[in-house]
């Protein structure tokens, strides 16, 4: 007798096939459901859940997990990932949470940032178990970088349609990125700068901005 379990079939309307197919291609998409969207899309052409996994080079549990999640839920549950029933977090858990909650979100009174010491003091755990912490999620408050804001209107919108061709590039066709050479820059400084001198380095602003590149 044949006991092996069959994939469950999946059978779309008009709509749920637009809607996937948009996901499947669609730049603005999370990468998540792209690929969730094509496993369905797959499983609609009568493909089994191992031949969806060569083909896409996922897992076979993968593709049957979202298979069944869309035959259940159809379109709503391949864009909401399910609630996970985890177990309760440790007190070492919370403590880590809250340590990492503190030193990110807030700062100390009279000071710039937090220090082992001073966090330590305010949350009643040691300084080495604030330090651990910190090596671990790669903290460094002590530590400051410069930054620009782009005061482009159309930031946002050049920034999505860029990082959509990388997630997802445009069949037969190719896509170039230019940028001055590290040593050869095409920029101008937004204030002159003063010149080196005895006991004193040249000195040049933080600002610049860009000249034309001619490819």
């Amino acid at each position: 007798m044949n006991t092996m379990r069959r994939a469950c079939e999946i059978v779309l309307d008009t709509q749920e096939r637009s809607t996937l197919e948009k996901w499947s291609k669609g730049r603005m998409t999370p990468v998540r459901v792209m690929l969730r969207a094509k496993i369905v899309l797959l499983a609609a052409t009568g493909m089994e859940n191992k031949e969806i996994a060569v083909e896409l080079g996922i897992g076979r549990d993968t593709a049957g997990q979202w298979r069944r999640r869309f035959s259940e839920r159809r379109l709503a549950g391949l864009v909401k990932d399910a609630p996970r029933s985890g177990r309760k977090p440790t007190r070492r858990e919370e403590t880590t949470r809250v340590i990492v909650e503190r030193t990110t979100q807030t700062k100390p009174a009279n000071a710039t940032h937090w220090s082992t010491r001073t966090l330590a003091k305010e949350l009643g755990v040691s300084p080495s178990m604030v330090q651990r912490v910190w090596q671990a999620n790669g903290l460094k408050p002590h530590r400051v970088k410069t930054f620009k804001v782009s005061n482009d209107k159309q930031f946002v919108e050049k920034m999505q349609d860029i990082i959509g061709l990388y997630l997802n590039p445009p069949e037969h066709a190719l896509v170039l990125c230019a940028d001055e050479k590290s040593q050869i820059q095409a920029l101008d400084r937004t204030q002159p700068g003063l010149p080196i001198k005895k006991g004193r380095c040249g000195t040049m602003t933080h600002d610049y901005k860009r000249n034309m590149i001619y490819l």
